[in-house]
């Protein structure tokens, strides 16, 4: 159970190894399989979203606790990237889907958030913000060696 921003989530994860003996060796590596059931109360509202996962953590590695943790540490990673490259570099936004368009631009805007940590911006949309309206900031950046 957590406490923050304003909301109360509860999780619940349940892990199961009998679903690998089904799969056999169609899913190998497959060593167990779980559900993942997040309850968010913000404000009186209740929302319930339900996760199903496979591990190739045997069971003796990661039991439950373990994979809750690990699941949390994932989408937290996830979700501040994805967050800085889609809220304010509009990564989803994009146009570019062939050939290895998306990954050069991926690339190209993890070097950004890089470049904005290593000078000391604490916020990546206020960095944006400052270069756009000094853009000959941007190239003494982009010219000077780290």
């Amino acid at each position: 159970m957590d406490k923050g921003h304003g909301r109360i989530e509860k999780r619940t994860l349940e892990v199961t190894t009998w679903l690998t003996e089904y799969l056999g060796p169609d899913w190998p590596g497959c060593q167990q399989v779980f559900r993942l059931e997040r309850e968010r109360r913000t404000q009186g509202e209740v929302e319930v979203e339900v996760v199903l996962g496979i591990t190739s953590l045997p069971r003796e590695r990661a039991g439950a606790r373990e994979l809750l943790g690990l699941t949390r540490g994932h989408w937290g990673i996830e979700n501040g990237r994805h967050g800085v490259r889609d809220g304010t570099l509009r990564e989803d936004a994009s146009r570019i889907r062939k050939g290895s368009g998306p990954e050069v631009m991926a690339a190209l805007r993890n070097i950004v958030i890089f470049l904005f940590k290593r000078l000391g911006h604490k916020s990546a949309a206020a960095a944006t913000r400052h270069y756009v309206c000094h853009p000959e900031e941007s190239l003494e950046v982009l010219s000077t060696p780290i």
